[in-house]
């Protein structure tokens, strides 16, 4: 079921990082997460020192920076408004390049955007070292409810599917003509979209019915039961580790 299904965010290699267990990795990228949150946005120097250890990250999974820097701009739509805040926010005004700017208004945007393009960094760099599939197993051994680890292996599998159905309507609909050009063609991708839902439920019906005739009764099989060693969540905790002692870092000179 999505043996062998990589994602096109999964950079294929056979470093150090890709080999440590997925569940080790999940739990380092939420600590390092909450670490840089829990910074006062007043200590610049440290949000630098967690990019640095971001990059000898980077650096030791044999991940091109390139690729971190070409999929970080996948933030930009949610952290846009942070650019608007030192212009809508109240309090002291300070000038800037000859504009008037809202100096909590400035510290707010930086708090966003700093905390943000690390966060999402971390993700990236999770994404890249780890196979889809790891990754859900890797939830499951953290003692997830296996419902939502099932319900999140479906959409990984089908998710693909669904979209190659939604391109072979789409020729479909080129070949006969049809090209969306204004809001005429509304109610001809409204009437798409509905048939694209009952495909899938039918296939959905369809995948269920044949893994109940294989014997399914509410969980699936357990594909890899082995867990970390100590080693393993030990050079998981190096990044973690390093972050504490940058976020305690800031506390004290604050």
């Amino acid at each position: 079921m999505g043996a062998g299904h990589a994602h096109r965010l999964y950079v294929a290699g056979a470093s150090p990082v890709h080999r440590l267990p997925p569940q080790c990795k999940l739990v380092a990228v939420l600590a390092f997460v909450l670490l840089v949150v829990a910074t006062p946005r007043e200590r610049i120097w440290a949000f630098g020192v967690y990019a640095l250890l971001l990059a000898a990250v980077t650096a030791a999974g044999l991940i091109p920076f390139g690729t971190v820097a070409r999929r970080i701009v996948i933030e930009v739509p949610f952290v846009a408004f942070a650019f608007l805040m030192p212009f809508v926010a109240n309090g002291e005004k300070i000038t800037v390049l000859g504009l008037r700017l809202s100096e909590s208004g400035l510290w707010g945007a930086w708090n966003i955007l700093a905390k943000g393009t690390l966060g999402v960094a971390a993700s990236i760099l999770l994404a890249a070292t780890t196979e889809p599939r790891l990754l859900l197993l890797g939830i499951e051994r953290l003692r997830m409810p296996q419902l939502i680890t099932q319900i999140a292996t479906f959409m990984l599998r089908y998710g693909d599917v669904v979209a190659a159905e939604l391109g072979r309507m789409r020729v479909a609909r080129a070949a006969r003509g049809f090209e969306a050009r204004d809001i005429r063609a509304t109610g001809v991708l409204a009437r798409s979209v509905g048939a694209l839902f009952l495909r899938s439920y039918e296939r959905g019906e369809r995948v269920h019915l044949a893994m109940v005739s294989r014997g399914y009764e509410g969980r699936m099989p357990v594909v890899d039961s082995a867990g970390a060693t100590a080693a393993q969540w030990t050079a998981a905790a190096a990044l973690p580790s390093a972050a504490a002692l940058v976020t305690l870092a800031a506390w004290m000179a604050s």
